[in-house]
């Protein structure tokens, strides 16, 4: 059976920082690109990073980049997320996703459409 559990999430400061884990099962993560989303309150899903099922593709939001850096863990079929100079509007819900074969760019535009495998989230808070 296919999971997909995410950890990591906390409070922290602004300025401060947390390291997001996605941790999968079933055998999926050699074939599926990984990414995080993220949905803070009263808003929609909107997509924060990427990296490509086979590592050569990383897709950050705006809003993120330089501050957020995506990788992939062989070794523990895991996808990581450090999140540094963390920003009260970085507050929400982070949700790990996985899409077959895909690259970052596309599994960044999946969104809603389609995507194969949702985690079920885990809450960052950034107090100001």
């Amino acid at each position: 059976q296919v999971q997909l559990v995410e950890s990591g999430g906390g409070s922290v400061q602004a300025g401060g920082s947390l390291r997001l884990s996605c941790a999968t099962s079933g055998g999926i993560f050699n074939t599926h690109a990984m990414g995080w989303f993220r949905q803070a309150p009263g808003k929609e899903r909107e997509f924060v990073a990427a990296i490509g099922w086979s590592g050569s593709s990383i897709y950050y939001a705006d809003s993120v980049k330089g501050r957020f850096t995506i990788s992939r863990d062989k070794s523990k079929n895991a996808a990581h997320l450090q999140m540094n100079s963390l920003k009260s509007e970085d507050t929400a819900v982070y949700y790990c996703a996985a899409e077959q074969w895909a690259t970052a760019q596309k599994l960044g535009a999946l969104l809603n459409n389609g995507m194969d495998y949702w985690g079920k989230g885990t809450l960052v808070t950034v107090s100001s």
